[in-house]
């Protein structure tokens, strides 16, 4: 979603903005623009398109100061435009704001505002924020009282960065549902939506809770609650560094990501599976007390989320529910306080699955997050929180956050198994072996990558692809739908095999793909009997299958094999050849691999 930084200092703010913006560009953007007060007048420079574009703008405008703020927005009210991009000002120009998140009773406001005199410019709700704070300050308010007043008749979320003109020694910062940090440092201070925006600078930060507003000055950060109460904040100490983000020699973070997965599915086991059982700290749940589990997420984690249910359901034989979270408030979920919600996100800020979190608290539920980012706001608000090991992921199509999760469903699974008494130490230990050899086995199959780029320039031209699969074949086959939509933005749906023959075949051409994934040995010959039914409708075959499929034969077209392990965790292995397969597709076809269009890497909004 979108980007915010704020600075405030003895440096020039246009570079620190600028260097901050571009650390977010992976949230996914489609304009860009920068404030800066000098000499008592805030200058907005702002634009379509590109980051790259506002800096060809700023080369040939001196814009002094060393007060600022700055943006990259994802939009929501009004087209992506020079006027609809941030920041906003107010009328007269006395105020300048950034926002990330929805104003719900924008239009209300405005026709309040409008009744007052104030004349709008643009399509946004962030406008109206503008226009509040400034009538607040000349009905004679100081700053912060003026902005506290302003965000009290707002609804919705927000992030926001606030500066005025009569305020030269003050940026305000303030948060409800979207992620806002400060970044503390000798003789200067920082506010960003995201810690990589200011990790150049410092890695001293004060995380900021629902509602609190951060006071920042030059020397020093006051922040208070809603009531004006000062907040006593521990300062989190950041302990990973912006060479975390860089490309390491691969032309995309994208490619970087997906080879670092072995490692990211190693650490995420590190320390927690051991020779005796799961050691998950802080989780001290007492499954003897959860009799159904809920699981909810969006997107990619989603789908996580399922392949969770499988293997949980698989191994402890308890009811496991899932639901997309964006669904999950609407259709009224039977939770009580027998109940486990189970909500995955990897930025732990994802807005929909946040207030599927805030619903399973009030009726009662327990929670536990799975999420990669420490100190977010589903991380704080969950009761127990299973952290992934992912690092940062900068690519908007999650690939190394997606295998963390599912390994922290495979320590969940057996973590439950174990405490319900479901699976003896034997089975586990067989378990555990099998888990400490994924890491080599995913080298294996990223070994093998060039037969996937061989794959994509044969497939290149092609216009529509199904994925099928059965069981967990099936639940990876979602996730490999995604990616291809999302990269190469090629048509894509996901099946279960058994279901082609209700309606879907008849979508089926000589110029279709069909991607099959068939790791569960009992269910082979089904599967390719199913890829059979497509092929004689003159269908191409691509399959994913364990090495010991000696009955694929003459089906497929073109088969990649995986490394055998247990059925129950096929689909971290199987899932690579998927990516890397949608990746080339997208780096072939000339597409911005690292930011796709229209999408965003943190959904911050509803």
């Amino acid at each position: 979603m979108c980007g915010i930084v704020g600075y405030i200092g003895d440096k020039k703010a246009v570079p620190v903005l600028l260097h901050g913006l571009s650390k977010l560009e992976y949230r996914g953007y489609d304009s860009a623009g920068v404030a800066v007060l000098h000499n008592d007048n805030i200058n907005i420079v702002k634009t379509k398109g590109r980051l790259k574009a506002l800096e060809e703008i700023l080369e040939n405008k001196s814009l002094e100061g060393s007060l600022g703020i700055g943006h990259t927005r994802w939009a929501t009210h009004g087209a992506p435009s020079d006027i609809n991009s941030h920041p906003h000002l107010s009328q007269g120009s006395s105020v300048a704001v950034v926002h990330n998140g929805i104003i719900e009773n924008y239009l209300y406001l405005k026709e309040e505002l409008e009744e007052k005199g104030y004349k709008f410019v643009s399509e946004t709700d962030t406008e109206t924020v503008a226009h509040l704070i400034d009538f607040y300050l000349k009905l004679g308010m100081e700053f912060l009282d003026a902005v506290i007043k302003a965000v009290d008749k707002i609804e919705g979320s927000y992030a926001l960065g606030v500066i005025c003109d009569s305020y030269p020694d003050m940026l305000i910062g303030i948060r409800k549902d979207s992620p806002l940090v400060v970044g503390l440092s000798e003789g200067e201070n920082f506010i960003a939506s995201d810690m990589p925006a200011i990790l150049n600078y410092t890695k001293d930060i004060y995380l900021l809770e629902e509602r609190e507003i951060a006071v920042v000055k030059k020397d020093g950060v006051t922040v208070y609650d809603r009531n004006k109460n000062v907040v006593k904040k521990e300062i989190f100490k950041v302990n990973w560094d912006v060479e975390a983000a860089e490309k390491g020699g691969f032309d995309h973070f994208m490619l970087k990501e997906i080879y670092e997965q072995p490692k990211v599915v190693k650490d995420t086991f590190s320390g927690r599976l051991k020779e005796d059982g799961i050691v998950l700290d802080h989780i001290d749940l007492n499954m003897e007390n959860v009799n159904k589990i809920y699981m909810s997420a969006c997107g990619t984690a989603s789908y996580a989320a399922g392949i969770g249910k499988s293997v949980i359901e698989s191994i402890c034989r308890i009811p496991v529910f899932t639901d997309i979270a964006s669904e999950f408030r609407y259709n009224n979920p039977i939770i009580d306080e027998k109940t486990l919600v189970i909500v995955v996100s990897q930025s732990g800020e994802t807005a929909d699955t946040l207030a599927a979190l805030r619903l399973a608290k009030e009726k009662g539920a327990k929670t536990l997050a799975v999420v990669n980012v420490v100190g977010s706001s589903i991380a704080r608000e969950a009761d127990y929180v299973l952290y992934t090991v992912a690092g940062p992921e900068i690519a908007v199509a999650s690939t190394k956050a997606f295998s963390a999760q599912i390994a922290a469903m495979y320590l969940l699974g057996l973590f439950f198994g174990l405490k319900l008494n479901k699976i003896s130490m034997e089975e586990y230990r067989g378990y555990a072996s099998e888990l400490k050899e994924l890491p080599q086995k995913m080298n294996t199959v990223l070994q093998k990558a060039g037969k996937l780029k061989e794959l994509s320039d044969k497939y290149l031209n092609v216009k529509n692809v199904f994925y099928i699969g059965r069981g967990l074949d099936y639940l990876i086959s979602l996730e490999g739908s995604l990616k291809l939509k999302e990269i190469a933005y090629i048509h894509s749906e996901p099946y279960p095999a058994g279901e082609l023959k209700h309606g879907p075949i008849a979508l089926i051409e000589e110029s279709t793909l069909i991607v099959g994934h068939l790791t569960r040995k009992e269910l082979f010959e089904k599967t390719i009997s199913n890829l059979k039914e497509c092929k004689a409708r003159g269908a191409k075959v691509f399959a994913i299958t364990t090495e010991d499929n000696g009955l694929i034969g003459s089906t497929a077209d073109d088969v990649f094999y995986i490394p055998k392990t247990s059925y129950l965790f096929s689909s971290i292995l199987s899932n690579i050849p998927q990516q890397l397969f949608a990746y080339y597709m997208a780096s072939g076809l000339g597409n911005d691999v690292d930011k796709p269009r229209n999408l965003a890497k943190s959904v911050t909004v509803e």
